[in-house]
């Protein structure tokens, strides 16, 4: 009975242990906060409790009923099948679990704050483990001899695991907050003292990580540049940068600033202390936490107020919200465009964009008129150069030198990325995030390869509030436009989309509706041919239902 024992005790915390992993990943997704855990689990209900899950409490419980319905009818009955059947359900449930593995399409890293969330939350599931067996012992006083009652007790609490990773993160956040004050604080102090550096801060709806990377490719040219790595945008990650990485090699610091609620930008201003302030664009993202776009123009215009005396505020004057914001800033300010350009101080003309990138004459003030070119696709990307061409303006670079940059700039990993495989099927990879002017401009893209069989795959664009389902079907209109072929990922999520492209009579023979992306890999396995070119733009992180 004791090995029996030893074995369920074994099995079931391992199950718990892969049960916390994924949901510590889910957490992680969802940058720590509790209250977006909890809605996840509020809305994933198919992902917290599955399938296996439900059949494994059920099976213990009906296991236990039987055991305290034979306990206590007879006193010489045989209780030992009942403890079996315990322990091999558990350990063929674990089996199970292992054996199918949650595909992930951004992996869970174990940082020093997960590992920390993941030992408080192993913990309680220990201390539960102990204090049933305490309570079992207490009433009934012999606890192998009713092991069956107290497993199929440990079955529901495994059930509603989900819950111990809350749990945990309300226990650590005092840990996390002094925690992060000390690297905030230290990071802050570090560049603040750092007084031959230029610290240059980055915002806006869209667009601000390919503005950073282009913004650093042409300020290499003069200058020794450290950039924030990938997407990192929060004060833990930029923290960690300056901390780890910044150095007095340097001459110019980029840091691109994310925010989800009001407040956001003015914490990560001041931690990278900016002198240049750069606003790429404002638009219905994250309209969710938001509420409102004067809520998102009021929160990207804190990088405005914290930049000092002497800053250099960057606008894009062709967004109608940032234009708002620049005419209201009295600081020294750089204004670049397209559309109005006797009002920009740097503008882009003679526009050629076609399928293998960009040409264009780049005007900037006080300097000239230079002809540049560029791999990036799209008009849009010419936009984010000129941000990056004002920012070199402001640093002293000449013509000659921000054409150079210009030409050495490669496009960011899925955003717009252009992929030749060698196959005769081109893919354009902008599966990062979508919003509506990233979607419109990637289907001008996509339309801008003639002759081409053109196929887009899409889940649909998300986070944009109210407004989300509008956006969606005016998107599946701007699909039908272009598009020869589209496959949307999830059914009931892209019926904005549809409805959209019937507006239009799209061919319901080339429509593909699949529920995940991996359905959408093997449709295009035998889909694609010679001469075409695929779409893909956005793909759903890990804690959004794509069916």
């Amino acid at each position: 009975m004791q090995s029996i024992i030893l074995l369920f005790a074994v099995c079931w915390f391992m199950l718990c242990i892969y049960k916390m992993k994924y949901f510590l990943h889910m957490i992680q997704i969802e940058g720590y906060s509790v209250n977006k855990y909890i809605e996840w689990i509020g809305s994933h209900k198919d992902k917290v409790y599955t399938r296996k899950d439900k059949i494994y409490t059920i099976i213990s419980i009906i296991n236990t009923v039987f055991f305290v319905f034979a306990a206590t009818s007879s006193k010489n009955q045989n209780l030992y099948p009942y403890a079996m059947a315990s322990s091999v359900f558990t350990s063929l449930f674990l089996i199970l679990g292992t054996k199918s593995k949650h595909e992930s399409k951004k992996a869970l890293v174990f940082t020093a704050r997960a590992k920390r969330l993941y030992f408080i939350s192993l913990l309680m599931v220990l201390l539960d483990f102990a204090i049933v067996l305490f309570i079992i012992n207490i009433i009934l006083g012999d606890v192998a001899k009713y092991f069956p009652l107290w497993a199929g007790i440990l079955s529901v609490t495994y059930y509603f695991s989900v819950y111990y990773i809350a749990g945990a993160a309300y226990i650590a956040r005092p840990i996390e907050k002094k925690i992060n004050n000390k690297f905030y604080e230290t990071a802050s102090n570090k560049i603040k003292s750092m007084k031959n550096l230029t610290s240059v801060g980055i915002t806006g709806s869209y667009g601000k990580t390919s503005t950073k990377f282009l913004t650093a490719t042409i300020l290499n040219e003069k200058y020794n540049v450290l950039n924030t790595p990938e997407s990192y945008n929060t004060p833990m990650g930029i923290s960690k940068i300056i901390n780890n990485k910044l150095t007095e090699k340097y001459d110019v610091f980029i840091a691109e600033l994310g925010a989800t609620h009001i407040g956001d930008i003015e914490e990560v201003a001041v931690l990278t202390n900016p002198k240049i302030g750069i606003i790429t664009s404002i638009g219905p993202c994250h309209l969710e936490t938001f509420k409102s776009l004067d809520n998102i123009m009021r929160t990207k215009y804190e990088l405005i107020e914290k930049l000092p005396v002497d800053g250099v505020a960057i606008f894009n004057y062709d967004n109608e919200y940032v234009k708002k914001l620049a005419d209201k800033t009295f600081k020294e300010k750089i204004l670049y465009g397209i559309e109005n350009i006797e009002d920009t101080d740097v503008f882009a003309t003679n526009i050629n964009v076609n399928s293998k990138g960009s040409t264009f004459s780049l005007s900037i003030s006080g300097l000239g008129t230079i002809d540049c070119e560029t791999k990036l696709l799209g008009e849009h990307n010419i936009l984010n150069i000129l941000a990056g061409a004002a920012a070199a303006k402001a640093l002293g670079l000449s013509l000659e030198e921000i054409s150079r940059g210009i030409s050495k700039i490669e496009s960011v990993e899925h955003r717009l990325q252009l992929i030749d495989p060698g196959t005769g099927v081109i893919v354009i990879d902008d599966a990062f995030n979508s919003n509506p002017d990233g979607a419109k401009a990637a289907l001008d893209v996509l339309d801008s390869f003639i002759d081409k069989r053109k196929i887009i795959v899409t889940p649909g664009m998300v986070e944009l509030g109210e407004i989300e389902e509008k956006e969606n079907e005016k998107f599946g209109e701007n699909i039908a436009k272009v598009c020869d072929v589209a496959i949307l990922v999830g059914k009931n999520r892209t019926l904005p989309i549809y409805r959209g492209m019937k507006k239009l009579e799209f061919n319901e023979n080339n429509l593909y509706v699949v529920n995940s992306l991996d359905e959408a890999s093997e449709i295009l396995k035998t889909l694609t041919k010679v001469n075409d070119v695929v779409l893909f733009e956005n793909d759903l992180p890990d804690t959004y239902n794509e069916k």
